[in-house]
């Protein structure tokens, strides 16, 4: 990647991206876009986080987010599914709407980052087919894809917020210093060939 490139990066997602709870500088996209501008002054993170989306809610409003922009992105971060899994979508649905929303980024020639999330103990015995689903969309797409949370940080009560469950700023600095290796990575590869 030469020195001078700038990169657009759009991050689509639910309220883990949103930033829920916190200001706008701290949300995952703020934070993210700081740290590729220490690489990249001129770097751009796109916040198309919607706090409760599902994939559902994502695939319908994807097309406004991308005639939206000022700039294609080379990369798409894509973080949906767990509102799926809390509301009980059935994950037929929830695996064929990700495919499509995939599919949509791929055939823009846009080259998807996907970000999986750990099923909670006691929801484990009713999501089963989630175990899978990421790795498997990933390798269809060509897409890379990591855990949205580093080990240890979903669910830590000093990680989270007064609800215990979303993530607080130091949370979400730790997810970013954790992704960030790969979504540079991820920058400096071109996007999949269309099938």
């Amino acid at each position: 990647m030469p020195a001078f490139w700038t990169p657009h990066v759009l991050a689509l997602g639910d309220s883990l991206t949103a930033g829920y709870g916190l200001p706008t500088r701290n949300s995952f996209a703020a934070k993210l876009e700081q740290a590729l501008r220490d690489r990249h002054p001129d770097a751009t993170v796109h916040d198309a986080g919607v706090s409760g989306d599902t994939t559902a809610d994502a695939l319908h409003r994807l097309p406004r987010v991308l005639s939206g922009l000022a700039h294609k992105p080379e990369l798409a971060i894509v973080e949906l599914g767990a509102n799926d899994l809390l509301r009980g979508v059935a994950p037929a649905r929830t695996r064929a709407n990700l495919d499509e929303i995939l599919g949509t980024l791929t055939s823009c020639g846009i080259a998807t980052f996907l970000t999986t999330f750990e099923v909670p103990p006691f929801l484990r015995a009713h999501a089963p087919s989630y175990d899978s689903m990421y790795a498997d969309l990933a390798e269809r797409h060509g897409a890379d894809h990591a855990p949205f949370f580093p080990p240890g940080v979903m669910g830590h009560p000093r990680l989270t917020l007064p609800d215990g469950l979303h993530p607080n700023a130091r949370a979400i600095e730790l997810v970013v210093a954790h992704l960030l290796p790969a979504i540079v990575a991820a920058l400096g590869r071109p996007p999949a060939p269309l099938a």
